[in-house]
């Protein structure tokens, strides 16, 4: 029932960022067809099919792209699709016959999306990578870090989902948008490189204006300010606190009953030690939880910081259900919100080849056109 109800996606199996893109279409109501292999690849690390939220809510059908006969069904499938997401590297869809060029001719409407870490081209291109190699080249991981310690990997959020799967995503929505006018689709070249320096947009203009030093921990937002950053409280637990504005700064102070105290000023970039000092040995005086206690209905950008199972249980979280229950798994619900088309979890991680004949069905193949796709190779169930 969400926004994007009506939409067929073809989604080809790969890892990370592909599926986050499939997730968050799925999300909304596209109805995506995820074209696997016949058997798992194997990454290094078992997989059950059941835990891989990333995957859900979608059909599958196994197809063997190294053949001639698995090719043929899937340009089939694209002919049929309004968008397509490949994850592959650069040139190996066309080099298999199913590159952006040859389905566009058939299929002139389709929005076909390519998610790769450095894009389709540039010297690195058809380099391998992960999301720390990604956003190492963009500067952004210089940038996450205390004073005097290394990089800090951001997990793989700023690359692999917000910079690569999110941007396919909102690559692939403006991409059907434009087609539904101009009748033409057009290939969306989503890279992780790009996307991860998008998010870093801000910091272009604090460069040019001299607001941003780049020396690690020396910053408002990189744990430099003593009010942005992370405390131990005294059992061990950690509070965060984001009292940029004068307003939510005083209001820190009242809370912390340091408000009377003779202190640094807020911005005297000298005093921050002192403040670093002040403020460590105050939240260590008392429990993470008495500290929620004491910064209750308080303006003064404070916050718990919680593990991930602490976060399916904090009363906001709970309140706005932003976490469901979906096939055995506490996940995130769909995101972003709508109020009159709102998004849905369309269904658990299907095993390979599960609901794909009713998915053919679906895109409108004949029950003729069924069985010939499974004389081609395709693998799917009811």
């Amino acid at each position: 029932m969400g926004p994007l109800t009506g939409i067929k996606v073809l989604e080809f199996e790969a890892i990370g960022p592909g599926p986050f893109c499939g997730m968050m279409l799925s999300d909304m109501g596209a109805d995506v067809l995820l074209v696997e292999r016949p058997q798992d690849p194997g990454l290094g690390v078992p997989r059950a099919r059941w835990t891989d939220v990333m995957s859900r809510g979608r059909r599958s059908i196994t197809l063997d792209l190294k053949s001639a006969q698995g090719v043929e069904a899937a340009l089939q499938l694209a002919d049929k699709a309004d968008a397509l997401i490949e994850g592959f590297r650069p040139g190996v869809m066309e080099r298999i016959g199913l590159g952006p060029d040859l389905l566009l001719a058939r299929n002139p409407r389709l929005v076909y999306g390519r998610m790769t870490g450095w894009g389709q081209d540039g010297p690195l291109a058809p380099r391998a990578g992960h999301d720390i190699n990604y956003i190492a080249l963009t500067g952004v991981l210089h940038a996450i870090g205390r004073a005097g310690g290394a990089p800090v990997p951001p997990l793989n959020l700023v690359g692999d989902f917000g910079g690569g799967g999110m941007l396919l995503a909102f690559g692939i929505a403006c991409g059907l948008v434009e087609a539904k006018h101009s009748g033409k689709g057009q290939v969306v070249d989503a890279a992780m490189v790009d996307g991860a320096s998008t998010l870093a947009a801000m910091f272009s203009g604090m460069l040019a204006a001299k607001r941003w030093t780049e020396v690690r921990g020396e910053n408002i937002l990189d744990t430099g300010a003593p009010w942005y950053n992370t405390y131990e409280t005294r059992d061990g637990k950690y509070v965060a606190i984001g009292s940029i504005e004068p307003k939510f700064y005083a209001e820190l102070l009242e809370r912390l009953g340091l408000a009377g105290e003779s202190l640094p000023a807020q911005n005297d970039r000298a005093g921050w030690p002192v403040l670093q000092q002040k403020f460590a040995a105050t939240f260590k005086s008392k429990t993470r939880d008495e500290w929620v206690a004491a910064f209750e209905g308080s303006d003064a950008c404070f916050a718990p910081v919680l593990t991930f199972t602490e976060a399916r249980e904090n009363e906001h979280n709970v309140a706005r259900g932003t976490f469901v229950e979906s096939g055995g798994i506490s996940q995130p619900g769909p995101a972003p919100r709508f109020s009159r088309t709102p998004g849905a979890i369309r269904g658990a991680t299907p095993e390979r080849g599960q609901h794909g004949r009713a998915a053919l069905a679906d895109w409108g193949f004949s029950a003729q056109q069924i069985d010939g796709l499974a004389k081609l190779g395709a693998g799917f169930t009811n």
